[in-house]
Parts: structure tokens; C-alpha cells; sequence
């Protein structure tokens, strides 16, 4: 259904009337349903829709397990890592669901980024005086996947996922052409019918030639 734009008749209990089941709310331009004007709301509320998400620079490295942040509220020197917590870290948290990310405000006096890896070592990044750009470039370099990485990794999901492959599970979806509904299992599984065995075929060719 669409939502008529300013000057539009279109009305919420002209939709609920006819069955759309939602609350909507009037917006700059028209109607929206209640939940999607709610997620628009606050500052910068594009940084919670799925496109600016998945727009993420850094993909860590698997050995990355905890990242903190430490960082002031006021003062020039913690400029670049406000702006790098405001709208990096929301696109960090999708990219790395696996890490777990803690924040410390006004805790120290200058900025900076540490990271506990599996091995037990810690990364220690200072970020003093410097952009949230060269704040991203920087731990992409030190600790994100190179792009070869990231490719190979993509053709191996692609290879992975699709339906026409056969062979072991670390690089297919199956393992055998059984497993695919209405093929015949293996017989090692669950034994053939009598009749589409070579061996009740072989006996039934002599029996006729006999």
C-alpha cells in the first residue's frame, strides 16, 4: 500500500479500517507504521539501519576476543575516538558479533584502544589526536583480515553453500547426494530393494536364458 506524501488523504484509521492491522504515525511526508518512525528517531538514526551497518570497514581476525575502549567526553585529544565509538562501533558490533566490546569513559587522559587476543597477548593502540578514519584504517591494519582473506573466505562460503556440490563438510553443504530429499540413501545406510540389486539381476538373467 502506498503512503500518500503531504496533502494525501490517506489517514491511520483510514488504514486500520481497512485491515492493515499496524499503528502509523504521521511523518515528514506522509505516514509510517509506529515501529519503523520509532527507529528513526535520535541522533544520527541512520547508524541503526542494516545498510549503514553492514558498511563496516574492520573484520577482526578470529584470534581477536575483547576490545576496549577508553576514551573522554570532553577535550580535543579524545575527538577522533568519540566520533570512532558514535558511529564505527555500531558497525564494528555487526561485522564482529564474536568480540566483545566494553567502553571506559574519563577514565584515563589520553584515548586509546586495547585488545586481549586468544593467545592471552594484548594490543595496545594509542589514538591520541587522531580522526576516526585513521582510528579505522589503522586497527584494519594491525588486527583486521586482508582483503585476499576475506575473498577466499567468500568464495569458500560461496563454494560451500551451493546445492550442486558434493564432498566433505568443511567445504560443502553435503556430503553425499543422498542426503537430498527424494534420492536414494545409501545402501550402506539402509538396504536396496531386492529387485535393484545387480545380484538379484544377475540371478534373474540366468534364470531366463535357463
Amino acid at each position: 500500500m502506498a503512503l500518500g506524501g503531504a496533502g494525501s488523504d490517506v489517514s491511520p484509521q483510514s488504514l486500520q479500517r481497512g485491515g492493515a492491522g499496524r499503528t502509523w504515525v504521521p511523518v515528514p511526508g506522509g505516514w509510517a507504521p509506529r515501529a519503523a518512525a520509532m527507529s528513526m528517531k535520535g541522533r544520527f538514526p541512520i547508524r541503526r539501519t542494516l545498510q549503514y551497518l553492514s558498511q563496516g570497514e574492520i573484520i577482526f581476525k578470529s584470534s581477536v576476543k575483547v576490545m576496549t575502549v577508553n576514551y573522554n567526553m570532553k577535550g580535543e585529544r579524545s575527538e577522533g575516538a568519540r566520533k570512532f565509538v558514535f558511529f564505527n562501533i555500531p558497525q564494528v558490533q555487526y561485522k564482529n558479533p564474536w568480540v566483545q566490546i566494553v567502553m571506559f569513559k574519563n577514565m584515563t587522559p589520553s584515548p586509546f584502544l586495547k585488545f586481549y587476543l586468544e593467545s592471552g597477548e594484548q594490543v595496545l593502540v594509542d589514538v591520541e589526536d587522531k580522526s576516526n578514519k585513521e582510528i579505522v584504517e589503522h586497527v584494519k591494519k594491525i588486527l583486521g583480515k586482508s582483503e585476499a582473506t576475506l575473498q577466499r573466505e567468500e568464495e569458500e562460503k560461496k563454494r560451500k553453500a551451493h546445492p550442486a556440490t558434493f564432498g566433505p563438510k568443511k567445504y560443502h553443504l553435503r556430503e553425499c547426494m543422498c542426503e537430498i530429499e527424494g534420492q536414494i540413501p545409501c545402501p550402506g545406510l539402509i538396504p536396496l530393494p531386492k529387485e535393484m540389486t545387480g545380484k538379484h539381476q544377475s540371478a534373474m538373467k540366468q534364470e531366463a536364458t535357463s
